[in-house]
């Protein structure tokens, strides 16, 4: 994820983008609207007001959408009709070459968005590739240094092609390894305030943006799961969450109940609404790819975690519907912005729809699909890596395309206390161990 200036310092920008947070969830802000002006010098007791007065707000009647954060609200509002997973039937040795293939897949899958985040827009990777000669995407972005944007690219020469050796620090895969950890030291039955305190103990805090910074301050001062999600924190439906979900999906092989009970804990320490069902959607997806035999299937189970009168199910069920009609990802991609560009480009459901539509339109195929979901741009990496993930389990690492893997050299570096260097396979194998475990635990 991009590391934004951050905003929790700026009284001003605080308020503007709680104001969105606010209107984008169904409540009338024109009235603090008149009151509060981001551009004025606010005072912490101004700010104090503000908030005061957002908490006290009330939905429109129209609103159209139920999306509780409460987790026996939230399986009240799944569909009642979900379809049962055909059971795991991997060896051994297949579950660990699977697991082994998503922890690989997701790296690289981010790495090869982690150049471009923060770009945002389709149309300014695009116009750096096509000068690079590298457009559409067959492998990690290429340094050219007349294109247009390469100032951006010059101090990210080991993200990119010919250069990398390795995985990079990256917050998506901290996450991994920190869902990792808390399982081994825990168990599946964690609780959400073991999910802080592990952050406290692990994290560096400048190395946690948007809403897992909000929290993580908000944990700092004792405000604990679930006021940590809500208390000042105009982030709580960005894509932070929908990050942090693949492990649980990874250590629960086609039982993505287990996997989206272990993703909310984790998701409520920082997140609410579509934030949270971000992460019930990752979790689910991974979870369902060890079993079902395409991406669809895997998107379809997946959707059956995500509450049905939600936002991102309506935007997951619309993209679904538009790959029946086009498998043209540029035009699809246009749709996507149209529809849901007015969100933050960190934001859940734009990311979520991007994935969607990766996957759909990838049709199994391991680089077309992550070149899709980083060329549209919007939050790069955290889009390459979920659909590498969701793809890697899905094929396994002997399945995974070599100019892929590679460069990765099987390690990777983390701000995590005491992973800052790892193999990736010894982490695969680590999580293969887990699966046991929840799956013991689970059993009535």
């Amino acid at each position: 994820m991009f590391a934004l200036d951050d905003p929790l310092e700026r009284p001003g920008e605080l308020i503007r983008l709680e104001l969105e947070q606010r209107e984008q969830e169904g409540y009338d802000v024109s009235e603090l609207r008149t009151r509060f002006h981001p551009g004025d010098h606010l005072s912490e007791g101004d700010l104090a007001a503000f908030f005061e007065r957002a908490e006290g707000l009330v939905r429109r009647a129209s609103w159209p959408y139920v999306e509780p954060s409460e987790w026996d609200q939230i399986v009240t509002e799944l569909p009642a009709n979900r379809v049962q997973l055909p059971a795991l039937r991997l060896s051994d040795e297949e579950l660990r070459d699977r697991i082994l293939g998503a922890w690989l897949g997701r790296c690289a899958g981010c790495l090869l968005g982690k150049p471009v985040e923060g770009w945002v827009r389709k149309e300014d990777i695009e116009r750096y590739l096509r000068a690079a000669g590298s457009y559409p995407l067959d492998g990690y972005i290429p340094w050219h240094e007349t294109a247009p944007g390469a100032e951006r690219l010059r101090d990210k020469q080991r993200q990119l092609r010919g250069h990398i050796r390795g995985m990079v620090r990256d917050d998506d895969i901290d996450y991994m390894i920190l869902a990792l950890n808390l399982l081994e030291q825990r168990g599946p039955q964690f609780s959400s305030e073991e999910v802080a305190a592990q952050w406290l103990h692990l994290l560096p805090y400048r190395q946690v943006y948007t809403a897992e910074r909000a929290a993580y301050r908000n944990l700092v001062n004792r405000i604990w799961p679930p006021r940590s999600a809500t208390w000042r924190n105009p982030f709580r439906e960005w894509i932070g969450a929908q990050i942090r979900g693949d492990v649980f999906g990874y250590v629960a092989p086609g039982r993505p109940d287990l996997a989206c009970a272990m993703a909310y804990r984790d998701a409520r320490v920082s997140h609410v609404g579509n934030g949270i069902y971000g992460e019930l959607f990752a979790a689910a997806l991974v979870s369902a790819a060890f079993v079902v035999s395409s991406p669809r299937e895997a998107v379809e189970r997946a959707l059956e975690w995500v509450p049905a009168r939600s936002r991102l199910a309506e935007a997951i069920r619309e993209v679904m519907g538009w790959t029946g009609e086009t498998r043209d990802w540029e035009r699809l991609y246009q749709r996507i912005d149209e529809r849901w560009g007015r969100y933050h480009w960190i934001h859940t459901i734009n990311n979520a729809a991007v994935v969607t539509m990766a996957l759909l339109v990838g049709e199994g195929d391991y680089e077309r699909s992550i070149t899709i979901a980083v060329m549209c741009g919007y939050d790069t990496d955290c889009n390459g890596a979920t659909v590498g993930s969701v793809l890697g389990a899905m094929l396994g690492r002997r399945e995974l395309p070599h100019p892929w893997v590679e460069p990765l050299e099987d390690r990777l570096e983390s701000s995590v206390r005491g992973y800052e260097r790892s193999r990736i396979s010894d982490l695969a194998y680590r999580t293969f161990l887990q699966v046991g475990e929840v799956m013991r635990v689970s059993q009535p």
